[in-house]
């Protein structure tokens, strides 16, 4: 299982995203919202942790970073044992062994009373929002009304993989963060000193990432990579074997088997967007298609309650009838 961004102290996203935190934090001028833009795992919520830890008043650790502290820092293990009483986190919750579709907005009608108390501990009172593309219609109409009427100490950080999807009015009211895609060297820089991969694993790892560090790092481990290399050689070779596709399926009971299931469609997804971009022209514009096509059938497998043997079997067999009319 990865690494929880709270549990992250090394990893530094954009350090340039940190001095401008801590420059408007220490002029006295810091916003009361902070949208958090870029690709998945570009450290945006490892990004958001930090910045929390330091207004709920951890020690500043300079060798990790502008928005550094140590791991055993009081604040800090508050944080990581979720139990700091001035932080409040808002994810999709987990019902039944299975990840909800949304944030509801019950979920989110616990900010208001969350900011209406003073902090109990700290200067300010925090809320992460991981991530504002998973609010419901609902639960983003409570999160606005919490913009329009910024509480008093009270910082929210919104991290999102799609600003795009977001209410203008939600996106005008928070003072934006933009988290850029990591260089091949720079990922592969990274896998080797945390993962402590070779230079070829670390190589191999960063150009399957797409930029992200954090998918970078997933990669790093065995299981990722042999993940990648199956979905790839899916994606740009022949009609995959039914009795392999079936062995495959089988694997996908219980929470283990969800956690693969997600691993194999995250991996599929990717190499269908590779073979897009390397494509090009109406070849190219029929594999973005499928993309398309696929990156919704995650969440409607959750959300649906879908068979996921099922979801793999129409994704495959929507793979084979591009590649035949390629």
């Amino acid at each position: 299982m990865s690494e929880h961004p709270r549990d992250r102290f090394d990893l530094i996203a954009d350090i340039q995203a940190e001095e401008a935190f801590l420059d408007a934090l220490n002029r006295g001028r810091l916003h009361h919202a902070w949208l958090l833009c870029g690709v998945e795992g570009s450290g945006k919520a490892s990004f958001a942790y930090r910045a929390a830890r330091r207004l709920l008043g951890a020690a500043p650790d300079p060798s990790r970073g502008p928005l550094g502290a140590a791991p055993h820092d009081p604040v800090s293990r508050l944080v990581s044992a979720q139990a700091h009483p001035d932080l409040l986190v808002l994810e999709r919750a987990v019902e039944g062994g299975k990840l909800k579709r949304a944030i509801s907005v019950d979920q989110a009608r616990g900010l208001p009373e969350f900011f209406a108390k003073s902090p109990s501990q700290a200067p300010h009172r925090v809320a992460i929002i991981d991530a504002a593309d998973d609010l419901n219609i609902n639960a983003a109409n409570a999160l606005l009304k919490i913009l329009e009427e910024p509480p008093e100490s009270g910082v929210l950080f919104l991290v999102t993989h799609a600003p795009g999807r977001l209410l203008a009015t939600i996106r005008s009211r928070c003072r934006r963060l933009t988290f850029p895609v990591w260089s091949e060297d720079r990922l592969a820089e990274l896998v080797r000193q945390r993962a402590g991969a070779s230079d070829h694993e670390a190589a191999e790892a960063a150009r399957m990432a797409g930029g992200s560090p954090g998918a970078a790092l997933e990669l790093a481990s065995g299981a990722m990579s042999e993940v990648d290399r199956m979905a790839r050689a899916w994606v740009d070779g022949p009609d995959v074997d039914r009795a392999e596709q079936l062995a495959v399926a089988d694997g996908f009971r219980g929470a283990e088997g969800q956690a693969r299931f997600e691993a194999l469609m995250d991996r599929l997804i990717a190499a269908v967007k590779r073979r897009a971009v390397e494509s090009g022209g109406r070849e190219g514009a029929r594999w973005a298609e499928l993309w398309g096509r696929l990156s919704e059938l995650p969440d409607r497998a959750v959300g649906l309650n879908l068979d996921k043997g099922d979801v793999l079997a129409g994704a495959l067999a929507d793979i084979a009838r591009t590649k035949a009319a390629a």
